[in-house]
Parts: C-alpha cells; structure tokens; sequence
C-alpha cells in the first residue's frame, strides 16, 4: 500500500503522496470536498496534487446524486494524445529550428486582443478539414444553446485545431529506443471554458434556490442534483465539450504531422499511445455502485489502460499503462504538478536559468514562458516512484522540440 490516509470530518482522503508532500491550500481544499455528503467512500489524490481554482488539481472524486462543476473546472476534457513513428533520432535534422516554425504556422498558439477577432491563437478562416470537424459537432452544439444561450462562446469554431497557452503544448520526442514520438496537450478551448463557467454560476444559483449557499464551506463546492434538469443538461453539455476537446487534438495532431512530412522521410505511424482526457467527468462502477467520477487533473488508469504523463517541458514524459488500482478509483496523475504558482515562477526563474534547464532542446527561451519552466515543476521522476501502484511504465520520452502558447 503505497498511499498515505488522511481522516477528515467527511470521507477519508487517500494520497499518494510519499516523498512529495502537499501544499496545506491544497489539503484544505480536499478536506472540504471530502466534507460533502455525496462523496462515494473517499477522495484520492494523485502524486502532482496541488491547489487550484474550484478544486484540487490532483483529485479524484467520486460522487452518487450529485456533481460539482467547479470541481471538473472550465478546461473541460483537457488532455494528452500521443503517437510513435517510424522514424528514429538519426533522421532528424541537426538544427531543428525551421521545423518548430513551420509547426507553429499550422497551429494557431497562445492569446491576443484579449481573445478578440485579432486574437492570433484562434483562425480567421477554419482550414476545410478543421471546418469538417467542427461541423460534425455544430448540430449538438446549437441545441445545447438553445437551451442556454449564456453557454455561448465568442471563439468556439475559431478554436478548433488551435493549441491555446499555459501548459499546452505541442512536442517532438524520442523514447528509450531513438523512436521519435509526437505528443501534444491541449482541451476544449474557448468553447468549454464558456460552457464551465457558465454552468458553476448556475450551480451557485441553485445553491441559492435551495438556500444551501450558506452552509457550503467553500462557494466552488456549489452542487448540481441528479435527476434535475440542469444536472442533465450539464451533463450533456461537458459530454459536447470532451468531444470537442478530443477532435482539437486530432485536428492538431493532423496538422503536425503533415508539417513533419515536409521535412522527414517517409514515415508511418507505429503505435498511438492514446487520446485520453484527465479534465473530466464520467459515469464508472466503483466499489459496487455506480458513480460519478471527476477527475481533474487524473487519468483513467484501468487495468491495461495506455495513458501519458507529461513532466515539464524540460524533463520528458512517460507513456504508461494502467494498473486498476481500485483506492485511486483506476486512476494516475497528469503530470508532474506545480510547485510555484505563475505568478511565483516569473519572478523566481531567470531567462539564463530557463535556458540552462532547457540546453539541448528546441523550444521558446524568452520570459514569457518563465511561468511554465521546469523548475515550477516537481521532481517527475518522484511523482512517478509515488504512484508505482498505479502504473507501470511502458516508454520514457525526452523532447527534442517543445512548443508553447
């Protein structure tokens, strides 16, 4: 038994924390999910657990009757999709610069104008195969909307195919053998977010409604009932998002790779690691009932299960499979976890020291990636010694390019 079990007023809390530790903002914001009386048996909590805006990134909860949209967050089916080529190390060009540019044409990154019309991580004009995807999606889509027209975004098809920023990414790697891989990470966009934060205020008003509001110990614990009509249309709603979110990363991953064939000899695709989401929500059989699970900041680790786990953009990345732990509820971590806030990092880490850390790999070196250097990371190598029983590792992969937003 490689968890640590923390008693709290409500459920236990386990984590899988062992030489790691966790930040006390996070371990209260757990414990106050775990106070609430829909909670099935306990909370988990993944090795890169730390604190987050609604809920801790890091968890896994599971709940009968009830759902908190604050706790799926507004980055809804956010994740990582990850694919091995025929191609090995010795194949690729010595200077890999022209290769990141060219990437970066075809994929729209980052955010401008606010994210208004000139907002240059977002297309004027879709590309046609793009178009196709959104339009495979815009019929739910609109019937969504009629119901709530707030739930509208400004950018929703002028997001698809685009990356966005933060901790999104785009990388080239190679694994353990000089196999180059193509991993990308990104979610719902604009889209999602709207459809997220739309659906938290009106869990807020029904915590109103019901005058609950008062009694929450936190305002971002506000709950959706099952068998409300909300609750289902919310559930529909982010069901829409995750799906979206997954023809993003396959609409990105299109694009890259035929950018990679303009460069490369001819190479096919080996093995598809998977296209898994680790922002969202699902209905899933744990301990004999029938649940619903949010795991923000998880990934679905069943038994066989193939999943990713990104470190930093300086440290590589692990290709996993799952272990059917059932105390995390078959779940792993996303990544390797935050150790300093943004705002944190850009103050703490230099440019020199973000060039030292990144030596070797072709990627941004400028301040304005500060707040997503290796450094405001934790150590990955003991994140994944923390969670052993949770997945074994199949491929370690090392970047050799690293896009950003």
């Amino acid at each position: 038994m490689s968890y640590l079990f923390e008693k709290t007023k409500g459920v236990a809390i386990k984590h899988w924390t062992k030489g790691l530790g966790m930040d006390e903002a996070a371990r209260e914001q757990l414990h106050n999910i775990a106070s609430m009386p829909f909670i099935h048996k306990h909370v988990a909590c993944m090795p890169d657990v730390h604190y987050g805006k609604g809920a801790t990134i890091g968890s896994v909860i599971a709940t009968k009757g009830a759902i908190v949209p604050a706790a799926v967050g507004v980055d809804l089916g956010c994740g990582m999709m990850a694919l091995k080529t025929s191609l090995k190390a010795h194949q690729l060009p010595d200077n890999l610069h022209e290769i990141r540019n060219s990437i970066e044409k075809v994929v729209p990154h980052g955010r401008t104008d606010n994210g208004g019309v000139n907002d240059k991580g977002a297309w004027r004009e879709l590309p046609k195969g793009h178009l196709a995807r959104w339009n495979a999606l815009l019929p739910d889509y609109e019937a969504l909307l009629a119901k709530h027209p707030k739930a509208k975004s400004f950018n929703n098809a002028r997001h698809m195919g685009t990356l966005g920023g933060g901790n999104h990414f785009i990388e080239v790697c190679l694994d353990e053998h000089d196999a180059v891989w193509v991993m990308l990470h990104t979610g719902s966009r604009g889209a999602g977010n709207k459809i997220g934060s739309y659906f938290i205020e009106k869990a807020k008003l029904e915590m109103e409604r019901y005058f609950i509001g008062e009694h929450l110990p936190d305002k971002d614990l506000s709950y959706l009932v099952e068998k409300t009509e909300v609750f289902d249309d919310y559930v529909v709603a982010v069901d829409w998002a995750q799906r979206y979110a997954m023809e993003n990363r396959e609409a990105i991953m299109e694009a890259t790779l035929l950018t990679l064939r303009r460069f490369l000899p001819a190479f096919t695709i080996e093995e598809e690691a998977i296209n898994c989401h680790h922002n969202y929500i699902n209905k899933e059989n744990h301990f004999g009932d029938n649940v619903w699970v949010t795991r923000k900041g998880a990934v679905r680790a069943r038994k066989n299960d193939l999943g990713i786990i990104p470190g930093s953009m300086g440290t590589g990345s692990f290709i996993v499979r799952g272990l059917g732990n059932k105390d995390s509820f078959c779940s792993c971590s996303h990544g390797a976890g935050r150790v300093m806030s943004r705002g944190q990092a850009k103050k703490l880490i230099s440019v020199d020291d973000h060039k030292a850390a990144m030596k070797g790999i072709e990627a941004r070196l400028d301040e304005g990636v500060l707040d997503e250097s290796p450094a405001a990371y934790k150590d990955i190598g003991k994140v994944m010694d923390a969670q052993s029983d949770l997945v074994e590792i199949v491929h370690r992969l090392r970047q050799v390019i690293n896009i950003k937003g």
